[in-house]
């Protein structure tokens, strides 16, 4: 019987534009086409064995899981010179070790935590609100993820778009201006209904 030897995980890391944020980048796919946002532990502790494993560690504060890459957001407490090395390595010997990175079933019980908090929209709202998800998902999402974040349509009340941010994102300096330049400017001229795009930090 052959045994296929498995290609060694390579790991680097990169920058994203919130300092407190480091995208951790494997040759390896840890959770295809999704996403998985742990900001507290007790979800990562019910729904992601690697979440968990990383939030054991003091200096991490939230974890963000898609397609090849983890996103871990520190504590600003700790400098990443100190800590980089050692996540690396963590990362690493967790991905070869082919445990389990986010459980069965957690699209699904996230998909429901979303109906739960989306409002239902009726007549021209629903239409706005189906046009700016679209939006989000087509021109937004794919550029966020390229540093190491995400952002999802929260709701939409009289013009009033709210989006959450998350990994890399959330709480980094820089979202507050591609939000209000890139973000609002865009959905205002795709969506006319739309006057201002506001961002609760995931």
């Amino acid at each position: 019987m052959e045994t296929a030897t498995k290609s060694p995980v390579l790991i680097y890391t990169e920058q994203t534009p919130n300092p407190e944020s480091l995208k951790f980048v494997t040759n390896r796919m840890l959770y295809t086409n999704n996403t998985a946002d742990f900001r507290e532990e007790a979800l990562a502790i019910e729904w992601s064995p690697l979440g968990k494993a990383l939030f054991e560690l003091p200096y991490v504060k939230g974890v963000y899981i898609a397609n090849n890459f983890v996103t871990v957001t520190k504590e600003f407490n700790y400098q990443w010179e100190d800590i980089m090395l050692d996540l690396k390595k963590f990362v690493k010997d967790y991905v070869e070790s082919g445990q389990t990175i986010v459980k069965e079933g957690f699209e699904a019980a996230k998909a429901v935590m979303e109906e739960e908090a989306a409002e239902s929209y009726e007549g021209e709202d629903a239409e706005i609100v189906v046009q700016i998800k679209e939006l989000i998902d087509t021109y937004v999402k794919p550029a966020v993820e390229m540093d190491g974040g995400n952002i999802e349509f929260k709701a939409y009340d009289k013009g009033k778009v709210i989006v959450v941010l998350q990994g890399s994102c959330s709480g980094c300096p820089s979202s507050t201006v591609t939000l209000k330049s890139g973000i609002e400017g865009m959905l205002k001229r795709m969506v006319p209904q739309v006057k201002e795009v506001v961002a609760e930090m995931g």
